[in-house]
């Protein structure tokens, strides 16, 4: 297993723009009242910082795992999706909902079903369906069935995510570990969405939702990283 500190020496210099990014969204704070194109770009800042990360590993590395593109693709749709929902007051939210649905299928397809971990499955299955159980009292149309949905497919993910992270014997990687904890603070992230969009107002809930999704992408986007370490460590094999 490659170690945190070889991580941190790594790949911490290509997450640098990121980390500006994020600065750059939360010290601007622009009012979501008055969505415009520059707010759209700023808050999709460090996502795109986020594809430059993935693409710094180089074309051929890209080229040569089905996993990192995926996870590339998930964060062009997860950009699309926040544009639209920087206009959600005027009629786009089912949009950023669908790009972000699209988001998580790719996500869940780049984890990949190995190894299944049914009791992980079970788990997320519990917590998904108490979400939906406090959100369904709140829905109304078609947000009933398209909230329902979501909430599986983000699930689904969540599931393939935890299921990779095994502690017995050794079998798990700081990589997966990160892909654990980023679709786990990706789930809240989109929890504290619904609850303060259809339930009630959540206290600082753009704070919350903003600083956990933020965390989520990079943390994801990190795992990406994993299949270039499993490979220099078969090699010194």
């Amino acid at each position: 297993m490659v170690s945190p500190v070889t991580v941190v020496k790594s790949e911490g210099p290509k997450l640098v723009p990121f980390f500006k990014a994020t600065c750059v969204y939360f010290v601007l704070w622009l009012p979501t009242s008055s969505p415009s194109w520059f707010s759209a770009l700023i808050k999709c800042l460090p996502i795109f910082c986020l594809w430059v990360f993935l693409l710094a590993h180089g074309f051929s590395f890209l080229g040569a795992h089905s996993s990192a593109r995926k996870i590339l693709a998930g964060l062009i749709f997860s950009a699309l999706g926040d544009a639209f929902l920087i206009w959600q007051e005027q009629g786009y939210f089912v949009h950023g909902l669908l790009m972000f649905a699209i988001t998580h299928i790719l996500y869940s397809s780049a984890f990949g079903m190995k190894p299944l971990n049914v009791s992980a499955g079970l788990i997320i299955t519990v917590v998904s369906s108490l979400s939906y159980m406090m959100l369904y009292p709140y829905l109304s149309g078609p947000f009933t069935y398209l909230v329902a949905v979501y909430i599986a497919l983000i699930g689904f993910m969540g599931w393939r995510a935890v299921a990779g992270l095994q502690f017995a014997n050794d079998l798990w990687t700081w990589t997966k570990l990160s892909a654990c904890l980023g679709a786990v603070l990706f789930m809240v992230s989109d929890l504290t969405i619904a609850v303060n969009k259809f339930c009630f107002p959540v206290p600082h809930s753009r704070a919350i939702i903003m600083a956990t999704y933020y965390a989520a992408q990079m943390l994801i986007a990190l795992s990406a990283v994993e299949c270039q370490d499993a490979e220099v460590a078969r090699k010194r094999i």
